[in-house]
């Protein structure tokens, strides 16, 4: 039986991820394999460690990639801090703070959970209330959830952390290269982000970076298991300090990507090529530059948007600046919509989650994926669909107010 050879359609992708790839990304991806000793790929490990300080906006030393998506950096992070019975602080405003209970609680973790209304985002000194009130060994915090298209200001719960001598652990998998992600300056200990969305790489590495004050609590677990802590200062509390997973051991990991090269695993050789070449596309083009270009393609769809007639949902306030969620009219398929942009159009955008299901449409712009062309695009063959669907909208609206915005921006920087 002979079996026909897959064929990739043509699509432009506008979800929150995964998102369009730099096309030198996968021209980077396609060199030939290097052996992961061999001193030009030990290199390249290096010098990525180095564009990841740069692009993550910190001095730390460990800056480097987990093989996996980002839910994978942020299981290794939290399960290399986490131990049994550490008193965790989640402030959840959307399904990922959900994620990062899971994990705790299956470290262990004594797990206190804020709630918000999903489409708003936490005060900040609400958090830091709470963090007086059970005193955490670590909160962990989402800074852009997709799910809800919010973002949640971090500078003060991070000045917080640190006075309180609490740990900061950022899920910033939906922000980095996207928006401002201060790493040093907002005092976060510890941060993990993604390749499929700004960085626009394919998914399958989770960049992270950790401060010193992670690694202390990393290489006291570390010393503990390889008995190097006299018994008098043990307590019944530290005795098995031994981080569960294998895979996902930051002290390992570490000793892989020091100088020493301690074998942990085969290196995803081709993702660290494409990797590579994501910051380096990234840095060529100006963290602020890149900023501003998410911030106006985020703009001339909001415009386009609302000028069509539709709602969008959430707080403007604190909007995701690289995630637009619309609300769904009354009595319209979402899902019929969708698959109508995919099938006739080539046009992906994705639903939502949990009470959100069916309620909103979720369009990102991110990374590569974040250009007026696909903007433009979007807008258009949303419109001509919701026509279909003999939905009441301003036909012909959409586009000329996003080339207004457009137009505007030219105007300006001229």
């Amino acid at each position: 039986m002979q079996l026909p050879s897959f064929q990739v359609p043509p699509r432009t992708i506008m979800t929150p991820g995964p998102v369009e790839v730099d096309p030198r990304v996968l021209r980077a991806m396609s060199a030939s394999i290097l052996g992961q000793f061999d001193p030009s790929f030990t290199s390249l490990m290096n010098e990525t460690m180095e564009l990841l300080r740069k692009v993550l906006q910190t001095e730390n030393h460990w800056a480097y990639p987990i093989d996996g998506t980002s839910r994978a950096g942020i299981e290794a992070m939290l399960c290399s801090v986490i131990e049994e019975e550490d008193k965790v602080l989640v402030p959840s405003f959307g399904r990922f703070g959900y994620l990062l209970t899971e994990i705790a609680e299956r470290c262990g973790a004594d797990v206190h959970l804020m709630h918000c209304e999903w489409g708003e985002v936490f005060d900040p000194q609400d958090i830091i209330s709470e963090m007086k009130n059970i005193r955490p060994k670590v909160v962990a915090i989402v800074h852009g959830d997709t799910s809800t298209g919010r973002m949640q200001p971090l500078a003060e719960i991070g000045a917080a952390c640190r006075e309180s001598g609490s740990l900061l652990i950022v899920d910033a998998v939906a922000t980095v290269a996207g928006t401002e992600v201060k790493t040093d300056e907002w005092k976060i200990d510890g941060l993990i982000t993604g390749t499929q969305k700004c960085l626009s790489v394919p998914a399958g590495m989770a960049p992270i970076t950790y401060n010193e004050r992670i690694e202390a609590v990393i290489s006291l677990r570390k010393a503990i298991e390889r008995g190097l802590v006299p018994q008098e200062q043990l307590t019944s509390r530290n005795l098995d300090r031994r981080i569960q997973s294998n895979y996902f051991d930051l002290s390992q990991l570490q000793d892989y990507w020091s100088p020493a090269r301690l074998n942990h695993h085969t290196e995803a050789t081709s993702m660290l090529y494409g990797l590579y070449e994501g910051l380096w596309i990234i840095l060529e083009e100006g963290l602020a530059n890149r900023y501003q270009r998410h911030r106006l393609n985020e703009q001339a769809l909001v415009a386009g948007i609302t000028a069509m007639g539709l709602s969008i949902f959430g707080n403007s306030s604190c909007k995701l600046p690289t995630v637009t969620c619309v609300e769904i009219p009354d009595g319209i398929d979402g899902e019929a919509v969708r698959a109508m942009l995919l099938d006739e159009f080539g046009i992906e955008i994705a639903s939502s989650f949990g009470p959100l299901h069916g309620k909103i449409w979720r369009i990102g712009t991110m990374g590569y994926s974040c250009q007026k062309r696909n903007v433009l695009l979007t807008l258009a063959s949303l419109e001509a669909v919701l026509l279909r669907h003999r939905v009441k909208i301003h036909p012909g609206e959409a586009v000329q107010a996003a080339l207004d915005v457009y137009q505007q921006a030219v105007k300006q920087s001229s």
